[in-house]
């Protein structure tokens, strides 16, 4: 694993031992974005995708001791997509693996070896979901704060959930309980890192695995807002949110 600048000395956060870290995966290549390249790096409202995402974190300064960006050992894309990278506290590591799983691992061990400690919170966070704001990154920080296991955004489920066969109907799923999750997720470094190695590379999202473990995540409620953005079409959609949000500044 090597990283792209220099690992920072992060600072303890309000009387608190525990501090705060971000890690943004960056290592997929967005093959259902229907695009020429990862889709992190496409351009939305004169912008990376990635880079309105690391925007957001930025936004809560001193609250995170570093912010740290999980990419590909031979991504060329990342320094030309965001070329003021590498401010104070934050670090690039080219570690990504070949899952998401994987690349997370490898970051919260990178980060270890940057001086964090088991006991330090993570925000883990999708380069992928760049309409996530400030204010629904620091709901889910005070929520989980003091949480004995930590959690995630997510959004109570608003549609009729149907299960289905060969294009027709089996059922229609009792929706009462059900929530989409999103990130960021907030765990202790030391226990998600034992529960992905516990859980293995299937997981896509690090509240999986803690479950995995035999433990209950918080739910925080997110925002519809804070979607992934995945398909072609939903390019369109992000690039609306952003420009109605540049209007009503």
């Amino acid at each position: 694993m090597t990283t792209d600048s220099e690992i920072p000395s992060p600072s303890g956060g309000k009387g608190d031992a525990s501090r705060l870290f971000a890690l943004i995966p960056c290592a997929g290549n967005g093959s259902r974005a229907g695009s020429d390249g990862p889709k992190q790096y496409r351009a939305l409202h004169g912008k990376a995708m990635v880079g309105h995402t690391l925007e957001a974190f930025r936004v809560l300064g001193d609250t995170l001791a570093g912010l740290w960006v999980v990419i590909s050992p031979d991504d060329d894309a990342f320094a030309k997509a965001c070329p003021d990278f590498r401010r104070p506290r934050e670090v690039l590591l080219r570690a990504g693996g070949a899952t998401r799983a994987a690349t997370v691992l490898n970051g919260l061990k990178g980060m270890l070896s940057g001086g964090a400690d088991l006991l330090d919170w993570v925000l883990v966070h999708d380069a992928a979901r760049c309409l996530v704001t400030p204010a629904q990154i620091m709901a889910l920080v005070d929520a989980c704060r003091d949480d004995a296991v930590g959690g995630l955004l997510a959004q109570k489920l608003p549609d009729t959930l149907k299960s289905g066969a060969s294009g027709r109907v089996l059922a229609t799923i009792d929706r009462s309980d059900k929530w989409l999750a999103q990130t960021p997720q907030m765990f202790r470094i030391g226990a998600l890192i034992t529960a992905l190695e516990a859980a293995g590379d299937a997981v896509t999202d690090e509240s999986s695995a803690m479950e995995a473990s035999g433990l209950a995540p918080r739910l925080v409620p997110g925002s519809a807002q804070n979607f992934k953005v995945t398909y072609p079409e939903d390019f369109a959609l992000a690039e609306a949110i952003l420009a109605s949000r540049q209007g009503s500044r």
